[in-house]
């Protein structure tokens, strides 16, 4: 029989318990089974390891040996297992993205590609910013492409490191018969959307705290709010049902129509992070480079009015 693993854990149980029976409670084994155990490492070792009284067991000068080298090596043996793990969810190479949904992920995408034809990208998104920033601090993926409401702070800041990608002004989604979309284009007062449906997109973020005290300011409380997702959102506005929100660089969508919001009450930061001390790390800055990039390439392709500069 080789000297193991398991057997140096047996032999670090003993000895920290003091006693056979405590061992076996801890290693989850019958008393026997682990005196079996313990005899088979002791031939191997060539020797006993513990004097057995009736106050226990005590180590040794043989088993004080093996028990200074065990706890050397178990320690080391758990870190290298930790270490591996983190780097094989860090990859060797490849990209591993997520997002919650918004225009910037498809582009992130796209520039990679292009840059890097051969490199491997994955993605994964969630409505769920804190999952997805949770997803990169525990070394699952490489960067998070999220987004917060104004100044709130993004998930995970003492573990993550973010920098902004752009900021948006939130604007609102209108049925291409509305009477403020068939209007010359011009800001809109939230307050004239007082008696509206609205329809938005579900998150963990503060947005909808955000939402609700700007139409407080607006004097108003909305009347309904159907959560759904993008695709329903749209829809909602589309045949009438309700008006939505949406960031400046939502894109040309036939019967909608987009306007800012006049004061710009909701705005919304696009933001990367990722882990500081992770392998991915070197490579942030050419990410959050392609990310500016998308998002102008997105702003460029949106057909809401660009409020007038001054």
């Amino acid at each position: 029989m080789d000297l193991e693993l398991r057997h140096l854990k047996i032999v670090r149980a003993v000895a920290d318990a003091g006693s056979l029976t405590r061992a076996a409670t801890v290693l989850g084994l019958a008393q026997p089974a682990l005196s079996t155990q313990l005899k088979r490492v002791e031939r191997v070792l060539g020797g006993m390891l513990f004097v057995r009284g009736r106050e226990g067991v005590r180590p040794t000068a043989l088993g004080e040996l093996v028990l200074e080298r065990a706890r050397v090596l178990l320690p080391a043996v758990c870190e290298l297992q930790e270490d591996a793990v983190r780097l094989a969810r860090q990859g060797a190479q490849g990209y591993r993205l997520g997002a919650t949904h918004g225009p910037l992920l498809g582009g992130l995408v796209d520039r990679i590609a292009q840059d890097e034809p051969d490199v491997p990208v994955t993605t994964y998104t969630s409505w769920s910013e804190k999952e997805v920033a949770g997803s990169v601090a525990d070394g699952r993926l490489d960067f998070a492409l999220v987004g917060v409401c104004g100044e709130s702070a993004p998930p995970e800041p003492g573990r993550l490191a973010w920098m902004e990608v752009a900021r948006d002004p939130v604007h609102v989604m209108l049925a291409e018969g509305h009477p403020l979309a068939l209007a010359p284009p011009r800001e809109v007062e939230l307050a004239e959307l007082a008696a509206e449906a609205w329809a938005d997109v579900p998150g963990d973020g503060c947005f909808g705290d955000c939402f609700a005290a700007a139409c407080v300011r607006a004097g108003f409380t909305p009347a309904s709010v159907y959560e759904a997702d993008t695709a329903s959102c749209v829809h909602l506005v589309q045949v009438g049902r309700a008006v939505g929100l949406c960031r400046a660089t939502f894109p040309a969508t036939p019967g909608v129509v987009t306007r800012p919001l006049a004061g710009t009450p909701l705005l919304w930061r696009h933001l990367l992070g990722w882990h500081p001390a992770a392998r991915a790390a070197a490579r942030a800055p050419e990410v959050l480079e392609r990310a500016r990039a998308a998002h102008s390439e997105a702003l460029a392709r949106a057909v809401a009015p660009r409020r007038p500069a001054g």
